[in-house]
């Protein structure tokens, strides 16, 4: 950093008036939204005494995240991020609409309330990759960790904003009036993402198409050992961690003998938790290494669930809960951070819903689980049962390393030149073959070989479908890099996707190569014909077109 550059401080991205607006505009959905939890998890008490449609509630809140984050991640990297958030609003306004209606005119049932449920966290999980992936346009990449935290603790302020004031709503107006609060928060969003104008991005070649956007979007998970250990280690915390939330209004109602009132400030608890988290995490950062505070973290939680378990006192589960809320941010962003870290800006969102999939499927799931084994053996079994799987997460996850992701440089290099072809392919033509040569020294083969298979994590990431180094066995100096794409277009896309740590991995093969040798590179293409070809008794012949290194 330049001397002269004055440091980022944690408030700098609400300086800049579209995070501003975004920001707040989100705080006050949000706070909607958290109203919109405590009242239908409530309302569902009062509907039902069965602990497993209660814990539905939960699931019916996370399962469609599971079903659509990844499609809609997808679309989020390939049509305009600012319309998929405005359709999603309001897809929302209208479903949370229409279950306030229905709950104000006495209507609603146990199934009517799941049903509306889900669909309102339909437009959720549409929404949520795009806004995740959307973060880096509102402010540069200098501000990214701060912007994270800040959007992190308004999350979390209306955590605890939210359930307190649905619980003294439910009281005094009815959880009809919780739920048509919630409709009128989606408005500001609305108007928020009205007002940003958008820069389009600027592209040289057609966007992707969904289907090719998924599995391009599984390929590069498949050979991202970052990404991979981020969602390995959300994998080990999430299923167990939704006990808590699955079962605190059955809690309430049935260990604590409480009304709507005492559940909204018990949620209330863990957002003011969160919060005070949220404000110590940049100490306790600098204090404690990611991996570290993590596993700590999850302790932390495991204890909650063991005190909730055999200690049925408001004040001691009030306490707990502060405890769960602070512990449950400081994974939650330390999580996200190197989810965000892990990723190019080609797949982000992709990537970014692969996370969101692994969380709320993990809440989903786990909040059922829990619900079932509540039902069956009892509430403090299922707590306690929750308790021990997490700290067992902790030592089966240990060695999943996650806090090296921010020194790894994932920004576009651009150092491969162009491909320049003899004439014009079409994007779509294909299969692409793409042959390297190199020249290695026998004493330089070991390292060579082993800086290879770094490389090939790269060309079948960024869109290779096959990958082989071959060598020649009567020149034994002589080795021969092969991989194919399915289009020219895919092997296009490939130029703009190798990053600053790519260009590290290829340095090292380069400076491995005989002396006065560079890597010759050749391209062929199958089933087309160049249109500037020339016409050779009768045939079309078509040659391949030489290069330098480029990949």
């Amino acid at each position: 950093m330049d001397s002269n550059t004055a440091p980022v401080t944690a408030w700098d991205p609400l300086r800049r008036p579209v995070f501003r607006s975004l920001w707040i505009a989100a705080l006050v959905s949000s706070i909607g939204s958290w109203m919109q939890t405590m009242g239908a998890g409530w309302l569902m008490t009062e509907l039902t005494h069965s602990p497993v449609k209660v814990a539905l509630v939960q699931a019916a809140q996370s399962l469609p995240m599971f079903l659509l984050a990844l499609p809609a991640g997808a679309l989020a990297d390939i049509i305009d991020r600012r319309t998929q958030l405005i359709v999603a609003q309001v897809w929302m306004l209208v479903f949370a609409g229409g279950l306030a209606a229905s709950t104000f005119a006495g209507l609603t049932t146990p199934w009517w309330l799941l049903v509306m449920t889900f669909l309102i966290g339909c437009g959720a999980a549409v929404m949520t990759p795009a806004w995740s992936a959307s973060v880096q346009e509102w402010v540069p990449r200098t501000e990214l960790q701060p912007a994270i935290a800040l959007i992190s603790l308004s999350i979390n302020i209306s955590r605890a904003v939210g359930p307190a004031l649905a619980g003294v709503i439910v009281v005094l107006a009815g959880t009809g009036m919780v739920f048509l609060i919630n409709t009128l928060s989606f408005l500001a969003v609305i108007v928020a993402l009205l007002r940003w104008r958008r820069l389009p991005a600027v592209v040289g070649m057609p966007a992707e198409r969904l289907f090719g956007g998924l599995r391009s979007g599984f390929r590069y998970a498949r050979y991202a050992p970052l990404l991979q250990r981020v969602l390995l280690r959300a994998l080990a915390f999430f299923p167990f961690a939704s006990a808590v939330w699955a079962l605190l209004p059955i809690i309430v109602s049935r260990e604590l003998q409480g009304g709507a009132s005492l559940y909204g400030v018990l949620l209330g608890c863990i957002g003011a938790g969160a919060v005070i988290g949220a404000l110590l995490m940049p100490r306790v950062h600098a204090r404690i290494a990611r991996d570290r505070l993590v596993a700590w973290a999850t302790i932390l939680y495991a204890l909650v669930n063991g005190l909730l378990a055999a200690v049925p006192n408001i004040w001691i589960a009030g306490l707990a809960l502060l405890m769960a809320g602070a512990s449950w941010v400081a994974i939650l962003a330390s999580l996200q951070v190197s989810a965000q870290t892990a990723l190019p800006h080609w797949v982000r969102a992709r990537g970014l819903a692969m996370y969101w999939v692994v969380l709320m499927g993990g809440m989903t799931g786990g909040s059922v689980g829990w619900g079932y084994a509540a039902e069956r053996f009892g509430i403090p079994w299922a707590l306690a049962a929750a308790a021990t799987c997490l700290v067992a997460g902790v030592l089966g996850s240990w060695r999943l390393r996650i806090g090296s992701h921010d020194t790894v440089d994932l920004t576009p290099s651009d150092h491969w030149p162009a491909p320049m072809p003899a004439g014009k392919p079409e994007l779509d033509a294909g299969p692409v073959l793409v042959t390297v040569e190199y020249h290695i020294p026998a004493e330089n083969v070991g390292r060579f070989l082993k800086a290879m298979r770094s490389l090939r994590r790269v060309r079948l990431r960024d869109g290779a479908v096959y990958w082989q180094v071959f060598r020649d066995m009567e020149q034994p100096e002589r080795f021969v890099e092969h991989f194919v794409t399915e289009t020219w277009a895919e092997h296009l896309r490939q130029h703009g996707r190798v990053t600053v740590d790519d260009r590290d991995t290829q340095e090292r093969i380069l400076a491995l190569q005989a002396a006065g040798e560079r890597p010759r590179v050749i391209h062929y293409i199958a089933g087309y014909a160049m249109p500037e070809v020339m016409e050779m008794q009768g045939e079309r012949h078509v040659s391949p077109r030489d290069g330098t290194w480029q990949g």
